[in-house]
């Protein structure tokens, strides 16, 4: 096997096994768990589905740790394209596993807000459950800042996939408008939270390019044929 062609189906599988943490983390968890508004049923969801919970904060740093090794092997095979880009790329995926890493402690004070520990003794349950929910809401709002670096590092990414002649170009147009998709979704919850949803359900077409790349990557791996004699001489 080529060595590009190798690389593309490595990077594709690390990227891929994502699929594996994020969804379970972001979607299955919170519908299962959290009751919107409602603190009290909240925290008797989370406390009588505990594990759950911890797994789906393990799902969350699961998928910090994928997305930076995803981040560097996309680097080993884009590089040779544009270095420049490539390190951005990487540069962007390094900040938004730092910002997934920092966020997770919301959800670790929640459920140790919901649980009670001995020095939670001078707040009333009613209080805790409210503090709790706060942490809730905060991690949801830190996944919304978040989606700010979910699009940007899709930029030099994109860019990297047009012009890289072993990969479909019209995958690298999707991955850029994928950026900018997730850029209007979290200007749009931070702004105008009331729009949230109906802007999800616009964007979510786009947001399938990343899915379309892993797929690409793992099943179809680079057309080496595509490349210049010069990276054929260098592999």
């Amino acid at each position: 096997m080529h060595p590009t062609d190798k690389n593309a189906r490595i990077a594709g599988t690390v990227y891929l096994s994502m699929t594996l943490t994020a969804p379970f983390s972001l979607l299955y968890v919170p519908t299962k768990l959290i009751v919107q508004g409602n603190a009290t049923a909240t925290a008797s969801n989370i406390l009588s589905n505990e594990t759950l919970f911890r797994l789906g904060i393990v799902a969350d740093l699961f998928s910090a740790v994928i997305f930076v090794l995803a981040g560097v092997a996309l680097y080993r095979l884009l590089s040779s394209v544009n270095k420049t880009w490539a390190r951005l790329m990487v540069a962007l995926v390094l900040v938004s596993a730092a910002v997934g890493f920092l966020n997770v402690l919301n959800n670790v004070a929640a459920l140790i807000l919901f649980r009670g520990a001995d020095f939670l003794a001078v707040f009333e349950k009613p209080q805790r459950d409210a503090l709790g929910m706060l942490f809730i809401r905060l991690h949801g709002e830190g996944i919304f800042m978040n989606e700010i670096f979910w699009g940007l590092w899709l930029l030099p990414f994109g860019l990297l996939v047009f012009r890289s002649r072993f990969l479909p170009r019209f995958l690298g147009v999707w991955l850029i408008l994928n950026c900018f998709a997730y850029l209007v979704l979290s200007l749009t919850a931070l702004l105008f939270p009331l729009y949230s949803d109906t802007v999800f359900r616009i964007a979510t077409p786009v947001l399938f390019g990343e899915l379309a790349i892993q797929l690409w990557l793992v099943i179809k791996g680079a057309k080496v044929s595509s490349l210049p004699v010069a990276v054929h001489a260098s592999t």
